[in-house]
């Protein structure tokens, strides 16, 4: 159940400042930027010891520096098949092996560019596979070759890629691929060394029928013809879970300049249209941080299998058609993408230890753009609906997901991190930093954090010095260095965590009360004027069950059964099934065959598989929606009915 408070300010006791990971940084940053200069923190590399546990590489020995893809999209096969070239920086003068990522690969060949310019075969060996991490593919160079290429192919199982039939898709005519690479999915897709503690520039030719547009997060040309063969080039480095790859019958629209929209034909104008103010976006965050340095910003929108709503990836973010509503009240999802651009694809996290810094940071500009394009009230209602979704997740999950910056071994798979840690608690983080110190203050700060580290991947040990450093030091007596650590390293949310309250969601908590006490139902003319956030927050805050006349009534005064909006269908089925509503069931049913988004669909998993007849409705309706649904989201529902199946079998 969601807390229906409307200033959400959880108070929860907290153990001692658990220690922060170090993690192996990249300090090298792109040539044609400069860095600011103010902060004294040291940018050299750590220790190898302490490098990403979520991947077999060994930057510290030698690091990938540019990848050539030769890649061939077969969608009768479901693979993809080429090669990766290396290009390679030896650091370590002892090392004579390259150690990759792989998940589910054909390895076929090996080999190395020798001094004199010929290639010759390399010995390789793929170890065992393991379920989180796949499988360590160890390569043999004892010339320390400058060039390596490994080719392969893909499996049809790939857990970075989606192949979907074009009964799947808007258009009903040609397939449809696309990656997904973040977390550590990259490795299902190309030999990498998959950690962001790594980055590169790349360059990929990839062949495919003529009927399909190839996209990638790369230099896209909108004039681009549709031919079968196309070429690539990210001159910027990134690490491996910004690569994205995408393949299907794609048309472009414009919003501005440097902005615009890849869609299918009949989605392409409804997405521009909704998607309007990205470049209002643009100007408002170079404003605020400086300016964008991906030069263009386009958003490819993807089936409704997609399993999140959005991914950054640079110059082509990925994004979820279920926020296109018609009303712009979703598009606070372009708002945090494209703050990406800064926080997290221009200064990046080392490890999924320290995710917070991506996701914390972008929620944080996130809101930050919603308020300068849509109001104060638009961003407080965001703010308010992202901490009640916080509170109830922090009752259920370990206290030791509860620090923004984890220990290792505290995540086993990064699949699993907690988005209210990471997401929510990160921003709060930054506006308790903003409050204390004054956007006079914190601005210009947080800036300066993007110039001093930008094309880097720092651990949060970097941020924690050049914030004290750069905020303490300087303005002495604002924050203390134990707020600092506790907001960190500590679970729950320290008392000292500014409150946001949202007059407008007082008017809705007093319309939902009236009804409750007395059912009558607020009054048209107030509700014809409320927002998605609203409406959000009107469900949210109901009892846990509601008999079923009473979901009759609201469904006649609001037919939220059969909603094209998924964000109320999200809180509305759920309470449906709780409630016994079982007139629901066929719409339930319908939308979660046709939404991928894991966010919209999980809860309304997470309460069908709690009762005989819902487990029975749930394991119905995976069956049918499961040709349409990502890898990442089957394996999701998968666990989540396995668990409801033999729940000791989970533990």
């Amino acid at each position: 159940m969601r807390s229906s408070i409307l200033t959400v300010c959880l108070v929860a006791a907290l153990s001692a400042a658990a220690g922060c990971s170090r993690e192996s940084a990249a300090p090298a940053t792109d040539p044609s930027q400069t860095a600011a200069p103010e902060a004294k923190v040291s940018d050299t590399a750590v220790a190898a010891a302490d490098r990403d546990e979520h991947s077999y590489a060994q930057p510290d020995l030698v690091r990938i520096d540019d990848l050539a893809l030769s890649l061939a999209v077969d969608f009768a096969a479901k693979t993809l098949t080429g090669s990766a070239t290396y290009t390679l920086d030896w650091t370590d003068p002892k090392a004579k092996q390259l150690v990759l990522d792989t998940r589910d690969l054909k390895i076929a060949k090996v080999v190395g560019e020798r001094a004199d310019g010929q290639w010759g075969d390399l010995s390789f060996s793929l170890a065992p596979t393991d379920k989180t991490l796949g499988s360590k593919l160890t390569i043999e160079a004892p010339e320390r070759n400058k060039r390596i290429r490994v080719s392969y192919a893909t499996s049809p199982n790939a857990s970075g890629l989606q192949w979907l039939e074009p009964s799947m898709t808007e258009g009903k005519k040609t397939p449809f691929m696309f990656s997904q690479s973040q977390q550590i999915h990259a490795r299902s897709w190309v030999p990498l060394q998959d950690t962001p503690s790594v980055r590169f520039t790349y360059t990929a030719q990839v062949t495919a029928p003529k009927d399909a547009m190839v996209l990638m997060s790369a230099d896209n040309d909108p004039k681009a013809a549709r031919d079968g063969d196309y070429s690539f080039k990210m001159p910027q480095k990134i690490p491996s879970y910004l690569l994205a790859i995408a393949a299907g019958d794609l048309v472009f629209q414009p919003i501005s300049a440097r902005a615009g929209v890849w869609a299918e034909p009949a989605m392409v104008g409804k997405a521009a249209t909704e998607f309007a103010d990205t470049e209002k976006m643009m100007e408002t965050t170079e404003k605020l941080y400086g300016p964008y340095r991906w030069e263009r910003y386009d958003i490819l929108v993807l089936p409704p299998s997609f399993p999140y709503g959005g991914m950054e990836n640079p110059r082509l973010t990925f994004a979820t058609p279920t926020v296109i509503v018609g009303d712009k009240s979703l598009v606070s999802l372009v708002a945090h993408e494209l703050a990406h651009s800064w926080s997290g694809n221009l200064v990046t996290f080392s490890s999924s230890k320290d995710g917070w810094l991506n996701e914390g940071f972008t929620s944080y500009v996130e809101n930050r753009i919603v308020e300068a394009l849509y109001g104060k009230e638009r961003s407080d209602m965001e703010n308010v609906i992202g901490r009640n979704e916080l509170a109830a997740e922090f009752k259920a999950i370990d206290p030791k997901l509860q620090a923004l910056a984890l220990k290792p071994g505290t995540l086993k798979d990064p699949d699993e991190a907690s988005s209210a840690t990471v997401y929510t608690k990160g921003a709060w983080f930054l506006q308790f930093l903003e409050q204390r110190y004054g956007r006079e203050v914190f601005d210009p700060f947080l800036r300066g954090y993007f110039d001093h580290f930008a094309f880097q991947s720092i651990p949060t040990t970097q941020f924690v010095e050049y914030a004290k450093a750069n905020l303490l030091a300087k303005h002495p007596g604002k924050v203390s260095e134990a707020e600092l650590e506790e907001w960190i390293y500590g679970p729950g949310i320290p008392k000292s965590a500014p409150a946001t309250a949202s007059p407008r969601f007082d008017a809705v908590d007093a319309a939902r009360k009236s009804w409750l006490d007395a059912g009558k139902l607020p009054d048209a003319a107030l509700t014809a004027k409320w927002s998605t956030q609203e409406w959000v927050h009107f469900i949210e805050g109901m009892p846990e069950k509601l008999s079923v006349d009473q979901l009759k009534a609201l469904d006649a005064a609001y037919a939220f059964t059969g909603t094209p909006n998924g964000e109320i269908a999200q809180r509305w089925y759920p309470l449906a099934v709780r409630s016994g509503y079982h007139e629901a069931d066929p719409a339930i049913s319908a939308f979660l065959q046709k939404i991928g988004r894991r966010k919209l669909i999980m809860p309304t998993y997470g309460e069908l598989v709690k009762t005989p007849e819902g487990l029975k409705l749930a394991e119905e309706t995976f069956a049918k929606a499961r040709p349409g649904y990502h890898p990442i989201t089957t394996g999701s529902v998968e666990a989540t009915i396995a668990k409801a199946k033999n729940p000791a079998a989970a533990q």
